[in-house]
């Protein structure tokens, strides 16, 4: 029943009587009725451990419960779950919600496949490929390989991983006891799947060499250079350099065709995290901050965050075109992956992956693609630009908001000064009393439920907020609320 094609389609049709956050195509109707619904609920219904763990009653039996008591449990896991879909969540680079994408996920669940043979998964075989191929035509390369795997971090090792097999193709058989001692490069603002790809892979953490960024956080490429210079005259072997578009906390984008320069000087892999900032790829307008990416090796993307397909969808894409990926992971079983199936064998796509079990996360994203177009994703990127240079226009207007930098992407990072410690720069505890501000309004906001946002130290920056503003969802009202409340939060410390 679940595969029913005329159940599928009475649910597809009601999903995309919500418009499908298409921009223009919402009523006013509809517009409203989302917001007036948003700004009537809270972000989360906070409860203590101990509280929660009770009013869930987790405990497992030994009998079943009937089906009123199950609804009952339903209920209490949403009304208790963060709702990371409302517009003032904003405290992850992911949240938000498209209905194409969110219909896409619930057929993905029903159909339940494996996306590792064309015999198991026909037409997610096919939808892969043309989704990665989209993805790499917007890197600007015509030929290549790729695939999606389970988060940004995975894909940040799966590109290690490769980059090393090139180099050092018999690690593959042999294992690390013959290789020499290899370095990674990488900014002092990257992501920390990077150190934890080379503990995973047996390269150390200590073998991550920290490249110095310049005060916006974008990897300066002279001290690279110096840097893979001088780890060559003590005998390292440098291999691999892991650039960002849109760091974590500041929004920054590494300067890459410089970084190119460095990397083909040395015969370096390049490659580039662009989890966060590779959808910008789409915008005509915003597009120039991944200047020079066509030119790295790999490149990982993450759909679930700024275009918001939903947990997760996160593609690994290479410019490689002698099948790398394969060489590197294969491991031929033959119970899978027999030699004499009668179609093409190249379309058994599960010995490029380190899993077996491999969930399909194109469908989602392909249907949403489909839905809006390349032209409709360009109009979001703009939108979260715009939004996010509105509130900062609008907290420079207000005293007590302190930006860290101006923003160079959506990431809005500042500090809140309570009106008790401004003016007051000079005296000697002023850093470690500013230290203590946003983790007080996170409580506070948390408790009461009407936001949630992020904070974070950075070097010798005490806590800062970093604001993430990408949802579709969002509009200046909620730009409006969000300083308010911050406002109303902190007045009184």
């Amino acid at each position: 029943m679940l595969c029913d094609p005329s159940l599928w389609s009475h649910f597809l049709s009601s999903a995309f009587s919500v418009q499908a956050l298409k921009g223009k195509s919402f009523s006013n109707f509809s517009k409203a009725w989302i917001q007036q619904t948003w700004s009537q609920s809270h972000v989360c219904e906070w409860k203590e451990p101990k509280e929660l763990a009770l009013l869930l009653d987790l405990e497992l039996r030994a009998t079943g419960e009937p089906q009123h008591r199950l609804l009952q449990r339903v209920q209490d896991v949403a009304k208790y779950s963060i709702k990371t879909s409302h517009p003032r969540f904003m405290n992850q680079q992911f949240g938000g919600v498209d209905y194409h994408a969110l219909a896409g996920r619930f057929l993905t669940e029903a159909l339940n496949t494996n996306l590792y043979t064309y015999e198991v998964a026909p037409v997610f075989v096919l939808m892969e490929a043309e989704v990665l191929r989209g993805l790499r035509q917007l890197v600007g390369w015509t030929e290549g390989d790729g695939l999606f795997c389970p988060g940004g971090s995975a894909s940040n090792m799966y590109a290690m991983n490769i980059a090393r097999y090139q180099h050092f193709p018999e690690v593959k058989s042999q294992g690390l006891c013959g290789l020499p001692r290899l370095n990674i490069f990488t900014s002092s603002d990257s992501h920390y799947s990077v150190k934890k790809g080379a503990a995973f892979l047996g390269i150390g953490t200590d073998n991550v060499i920290i490249v110095e960024v310049d005060e916006g956080g974008r990897m300066i490429p002279d001290d690279l250079d110096e840097k893979i210079t001088l780890a060559k005259s003590q005998g390292a072997v440098p291999f691999f350099v892991s650039c960002t578009s849109g760091t974590t906390v500041r929004g920054a984008f590494d300067p890459l065709d410089l970084i190119a320069d460095v990397c083909e000087k040395h015969k370096l892999w390049m490659h580039v995290d662009a989890a966060w900032g590779g959808s910008v790829l789409f915008s005509k307008q915003h597009s120039h901050l991944l200047k020079g990416v066509y030119r790295a090796n790999s490149v990982s993307w993450n759909p679930h965050k700024m275009l918001v397909a939903g947990l997760q969808c996160s593609a690994l894409l290479l410019q490689d075109t002698t099948d790398l990926l394969r060489k590197c992971h294969s491991a031929n079983a033959t119970y899978l992956f027999q030699q004499d199936k009668f179609y093409d064998l190249n379309l058994d796509v599960g010995d490029k992956s380190v899993q077996c079990s491999r969930k399909v996360d194109c469908l989602k994203l392909w249907l949403m693609w489909k839905a809006v177009g390349s032209i409709g994703f360009a109009e979001r990127v703009d939108k979260a630009f715009n939004q996010a240079r509105y509130l900062v226009e609008q907290m420079k207007k207000r005293e007590g908001f302190h930006l860290l930098q101006e923003p160079e992407f959506v990431n809005v990072c500042f500090w809140f000064i309570p009106p008790s410690m401004r003016g007051k720069e000079g005296m000697a505890d002023y850093q470690d009393r500013l230290a203590k501000v946003a983790p007080v309004i996170k409580e506070r906001m948390m408790k009461q439920g009407t936001m949630m946002v992020g904070y974070q130290p950075l070097g010798n920056k005490v806590n800062f907020f970093r604001m993430v503003v990408f949802s579709p969802l969002l509009t200046q009202k909620d730009m409006d609320f969000f300083l308010d409340e911050i406002e109303r939060l902190g007045k009184d410390l």
